[in-house]
């Protein structure tokens, strides 16, 4: 018996789940794959309707609550059958005990069995500490599940090792920063006084692109599901259908590895190979 075709999504924040990677899960959700996502925070330390901490603010804990809530609203949205929250600080996923966060991922993967992973590219989008550090901590528990000699794969009931057979990181094109950064913000982020901004990937190193045209609606419904956080960017609201169809009617990707195809030729399908 064959078994369902899966597809696990291992991020950092609510809401990088569908401004990230919605397009692709409710595409795929409708085909018949069963989606999962994992998060490792609950964007404790982000702001709410654009304000900072402080006045009008509701403080860390209860807007990690709201978050939460908006985050399991938008992936009903999208259609996401499992959902785990590893419930790391936000702003400090790079400070984490490594060790124990490839644990936790890896035993993630070997109860889910996901034929793909996708996660954030080593350079977090536009430079983010937590993008850059669930990049790493994925691609080291996507090794880890597969290994028998790594711990939990042992035991009455813990799921055996499991092999992912692609993983792919989500990439942007000039364009599409473009369109994404018109639409919300210069996207830019501070780390030890030196500013990152996202550096979009040149045509040529995109292996992967799925057309998601025909979920962009659904895709806006889950965005808008993180109000605290979309509230601050009016001008999205304001977009037109077309406008918005150019934001989420594509994903790119960037094929680290695959067991079951390869080459030169660009791929319409993160499952290419596997159906």
């Amino acid at each position: 018996m064959n078994r369902p075709l899966r597809l696990l999504g291992v991020l950092a924040h609510p809401d990088d789940e569908s401004l990230g990677l919605g397009g692709s899960l409710a595409r795929y959700g409708t085909e018949g794959v069963e989606t999962f996502v994992l998060t490792a925070t609950r964007g404790d330390r982000g702001r709410f309707h654009g304000l900072p901490e402080g006045d009008g603010h509701p403080g860390r804990d209860a807007l990690a609550a709201i978050r939460e809530r908006e985050l399991r609203a938008a992936a009903a949205v999208l259609g996401v059958r499992g959902l785990e929250i590893l419930g790391y600080g936000d702003a400090v996923v790079d400070q984490v005990d490594p060790v124990e966060a490839v644990a936790r991922i890896a035993a993630y993967v070997r109860r889910v069995r996901p034929q793909v992973v996708v996660t954030f590219a080593p350079d977090g989008a536009y430079g983010h500490p937590d993008h850059i550090a669930i990049s790493q901590l994925a691609c080291a528990a996507v090794v880890a599940a597969a290994d028998p000699a790594h711990a939990g794969g042992e035991g009455a009931g813990a799921p055996p090792p499991h092999a992912v057979s692609k993983l792919y990181y989500m990439v942007s094109t000039e364009p599409r920063w473009k369109a994404y950064q018109a639409a919300f913000k210069k996207l830019v982020s501070t780390v030890d006084g030196v500013e990152r901004q996202a550096v979009p990937w040149p045509d040529w190193e995109v292996t992967t692109m799925v057309d998601t045209r025909e979920h962009w609606e659904t895709v806006w419904r889950a965005v808008s599901c993180h109000d605290s956080q979309v509230s601050g960017y009016q001008g999205l609201r304001e977009l037109g259908p077309e406008h918005h169809e150019a934001l989420w009617g594509s994903q790119h990707f960037y094929r680290v590895f695959s067991t079951v195809n390869g080459g030169r030729q660009r791929e319409t399908d993160l499952f290419e190979g596997l159906r």
